[in-house]
């Protein structure tokens, strides 16, 4: 990974964008964390880029789901939404074109590998959004979101990735076992401030699957989701 704008450029390029304001593009990709380790740059960091990318795709995608499904309920596309602009399937989405080479990291964070670096490039791609539409206007950022994005959902849908695990586990194992799955903590880690929970999932006493977390919800939904995988479900 390196720190040239000469990098970031060659992002866009692979890409076919075109910047009017290239340092829009850099801030794009520049963690607050780089910052403290260069202040005797000009940068800026990415989350005023994210706070705005995130409600343009928001926008955007919403529009698409009204279109594309218009027998579906405002329940379903809210839920259809959720899996398709969450962290997991950006930062699928950032991994797909390669942004995770250009990221702009202290040496700490650059460390970082799994959910934590998910997160990081999660909101880079919607702080990329951002500089989309703020240097090119909303049908950029369009046509941007459609190509990368929105193409995701037949899978989505296919595959039922928008369903909660939670919920789905219990269906499953009700009729498959007669039992309803419980959650317990098998171990959290980390300071008070950025804690990492793992769960296990049960039926009957026997563990199906654990999963990890940011939260117990959140890790209580990994291991659902692992648990279904697991049994075939």
């Amino acid at each position: 990974m390196s720190d040239t704008q000469g990098d970031v450029n060659t992002f866009a390029h692979n890409l076919s964008l075109t910047f009017k304001n290239p340092a829009l593009l850099r801030q794009a990709f520049t963690h607050r964390s780089y910052i403290n380790e260069h202040r005797g740059e000009e940068l800026e960091h990415n989350e005023r880029l994210e706070f705005l990318g995130d409600a343009v795709l928001e926008l955007i995608s919403t529009h698409f789901l009204y279109e594309k499904f218009p027998d579906k309920t405002e329940g379903e596309l809210t839920a259809y939404r959720a899996a398709l602009v969450n962290a997991v399937t950006c930062a699928e989405v950032a991994n797909d074109i390669k942004m995770n080479d250009f990221l702009l990291l202290s040496r700490g964070e650059a460390k970082d590998e799994g959910r934590a670096r998910d997160v990081l490039l999660a909101n880079a791609f919607e702080a990329l959004i951002g500089a989309i539409y703020i240097d090119q206007g909303y049908d950029a950022a369009k046509d941007f979101i459609t190509s990368y994005l929105l193409v995701k959902i037949d899978e989505i849908v296919k595959k039922k990735l928008w369903r909660d695990s939670k919920s789905t586990l219990q269906e499953k194992a009700q009729d498959a076992e007669g039992s309803t799955p419980f959650y317990s903590v098998i171990r959290e880690t980390g300071p008070d401030h950025d804690k990492e929970f793992v769960v296990g999932v049960y039926v009957k006493d026997m563990l199906l699957a654990e999963g990890s977390g940011k939260s117990k919800q959140e890790a209580e939904q990994d291991a659902a989701q692992n648990a279904l995988e697991e049994k075939g479900w």
